[in-house]
């Protein structure tokens, strides 16, 4: 029997079943796409779809926004974040 569960990176939900799922607004996520903090694959017809790793994403984002990051700063700590969990991904596969 095959594992049929999703990639964690491939595009699921809907704006607005992803906004209820991390707990935001459909207008956050607009704003956090135009801000590029969020990059949800898109339908041929444009339709936003997002993924598991997108929702942990806004979840960080809310985090960091209750603890009073503001956007510019969350980009800076998310860009960090990825830029270290790419060198992680690289120093396992040298190993």
């Amino acid at each position: 029997m095959t594992d049929a569960r999703p990639r964690p990176d491939q595009g699921l939900y809907t704006i607005s079943v992803a906004a209820g799922l991390a707990g935001v607004s459909v207008q956050s996520l607009r704003l956090y796409e135009q801000r590029g903090l969020l990059s949800p694959a898109r339908t041929k017809g444009g339709t936003r779809l997002y993924s598991d790793n997108d929702i942990a994403r806004l979840r960080r984002i809310s985090e960091l926004l209750g603890q009073g990051v503001n956007l510019t700063g969350i980009e800076q700590i998310l860009d960090l974040q990825d830029e270290n969990s790419r060198l992680r991904r690289t120093d396992a596969a040298g190993d």
